[in-house]
């Protein structure tokens, strides 16, 4: 579908680049001929994905420890950035989320996604904008946000809320940023498995198949296909979209509205379950983190 060097002399960030989508994302811009920049919190993560990357596409991929919820440490990590040249594109992929009811939430559990998703988010595409528009350098900017958007959905609060903020961020941004050749567009996501997002939200096959049995298509997404969605977004080809939420979910959000809308069958012993569950991923990943 895509010229075999269509993103050559592109320098594309991917944040949470290390694992899952944005892993596949960094993968096929690669494939493309982009250089990169993966961020993360797992070292260890972003170091093998930058190596695999380098020795499977002979491309640049340098790999950046940075916790997004810092404003400083973002500041320190796009500085370093720019100190080879402003980047081309901007994929703020880096999120956070677990099911949850909403009663059951603490005001850390509540921050621990926000943080993550809404400012987070922010605190990179402003640190970026702010370079681009000095230098007055034209890029793009791809927001990964989620069908939720549109709908909302129950048992995911925090991340709908926060999800809705950045989808209202690229639009408000692409009016604002235009004049200076600066595009957002986002990607909404639906059913896409990685493993870590699948723990959090779906624990249990039952609950796996109810999610996958609301796509209309009959199946989940395949990485290679939302990394197809975002390279158009990022590629010369595509100048004159801006401010554009695309789904990507086999028109999963047209034919069940509220995504966790059938959790409410669940008992307190589900949700006993449920939150072990989670605690047991967030505490591996933790240990990974060292």
């Amino acid at each position: 579908m895509f010229k075999s060097d269509l993103l050559k002399g592109k320098r594309i960030l991917v944040t949470g680049g290390g694992s899952g989508l944005g892993r596949a994302m960094a993968d096929r811009f690669a494939e493309l001929g982009a250089d990169l920049y993966l961020c993360g919190r797992r070292r260890r993560l972003l170091d093998q994905a930058a190596r695999e990357i380098e020795q499977s596409h002979g491309t640049r991929a340098r790999p950046l420890t940075c916790d997004i919820r810092d404003s400083d440490a973002v500041e320190t990590m796009v500085a370093t950035i720019w100190q080879d040249g402003p980047l081309h594109g901007l994929v703020n992929n880096a999120a956070g989320n677990f099911i949850s009811r909403t009663q059951d939430l603490s005001a850390r559990g509540f921050a621990a996604i926000t943080s993550i998703v809404l400012n987070g988010t922010f605190h990179v595409t402003n640190a970026c904008g702010r370079r681009w528009i000095a230098g007055g350098a034209a890029a793009s900017v791809v927001n990964i946000v989620t069908t939720w958007v549109w709908t909302g959905s129950a048992y995911v609060v925090p991340s709908a809320m926060a999800k809705s903020g950045v989808a209202t961020m690229t639009k408000s941004l692409a009016v604002e940023w235009a004049p200076h050749g600066i595009r957002l567009n986002a990607i909404a996501p639906g059913p896409f498995p990685t493993e870590g997002a699948w723990q959090r939200l779906l624990p249990g096959d039952k609950q796996a198949r109810d999610y996958q049995d609301s796509v209309p298509l009959g199946r989940p997404g395949e990485h290679g296909e939302l990394a197809n969605l975002a390279v158009f977004l990022l590629a010369d080809g595509c100048d004159y979209l801006t401010g554009a939420i695309i789904p990507i979910d086999g028109g999963q959000h047209l034919n069940s509205a509220n995504t966790f809308a059938r959790l409410r069958s669940l008992t307190d012993q589900d949700w006993i379950e449920i939150r072990a569950s989670i605690k047991q991923a967030n505490d591996r990943d933790r240990a990974e983190r060292g």
